[in-house]
């Protein structure tokens, strides 16, 4: 894989340029006063489609009461009302 070093004024004006280079599959690093301080890389071909079902199997359990409703105490800190202490 090639990688394009480029200073932070370069990519700023140029930066379509380098997304280009990116989808092409080449990686640009951006430095800032000669620090890296960033890069751009392709995404991965899979994480541009769709995500299989069943990633996670596994890997938690849901609870029995995922589905039940929230108790109104909790409710109401959604609208605002209610003890805030009940956060912490």
């Amino acid at each position: 894989m090639t990688m394009k070093t480029v200073g932070l004024a370069e990519a700023k004006a140029t930066l379509s340029a380098l997304i280009d280079r990116v989808e092409k599959g080449e990686t640009v690093l951006i430095t800032r006063h000669n620090e890296p301080v960033a890069e751009i890389r392709p995404v991965k071909a899979a994480a541009r489609g769709l995500r299989p079902w069943g990633l996670a199997k596994g890997e938690f359990v849901v609870p029995d009461d995922f589905n039940d409703p929230l108790p109104d105490d909790l409710l109401d800190l959604f609208d605002g009302k209610g003890d805030k202490d009940l956060l912490s």
